[in-house]
């Protein structure tokens, strides 16, 4: 299992920390894997995409520039996500169908909720680096994610 705090402890020279306080969706509370990136805002059409390709246990993470405006997740495509091996999923932004996706063996970390979905489709940036809550992120970084926070390592670590 994973515990960022020990993590944290044994590498902090190799570790940045996201700085946001993310909350927690899904049964599975810890997740971690190498991270495969997106940047939309307001629209949840690339992370669509994304999560119906196979995952192979890599973390998405999606900078959606904090937005709380609009989900950029919801239950079906959480659970498209679980179907098709995706470690998780970080998104710096909203998630929408909580109750839905708390029920599924998976886990996301967000902002916060909401009801509204995207409009209309707006191409967002795949496998690009992201900035999201003050760390820098490029596809391929291990992510690390409890409870308690969000960590990035440029390589595989164990505490």
């Amino acid at each position: 299992m994973i515990v960022t705090a020990d993590l944290f402890d044994a590498h902090p020279d190799k570790l940045q920390v996201l700085e946001a306080q993310f909350r927690s969706f899904g049964k599975v509370r810890a997740f971690s894997g190498p991270a495969a990136t997106v940047h939309t805002f307001e629209n949840h059409h690339p992370v669509k995409a994304f999560v119906e390709e196979p995952g192979e246990g890599r973390v998405l993470v999606v900078d959606g520039e904090g937005s709380l405006r609009v989900g950029l997740m919801g239950d079906r495509l959480a659970e498209s996500a679980m179907r098709n091996g995706w470690a998780g999923v970080v998104i710096l932004g909203a998630i929408r169908d909580s109750n839905g996706i708390n029920a599924l063996q998976f886990g996301v970390k967000a902002l916060g909720t909401t009801a509204r979905r995207a409009a209309h489709p707006v191409p967002g940036e795949r496998l690009v680096t992201v900035t999201v809550a003050g760390a820098i992120i490029q596809p391929r970084d291990w992510i690390y994610a409890d409870e308690d926070a969000v960590l990035v390592s440029r390589e595989p670590l164990s505490a």
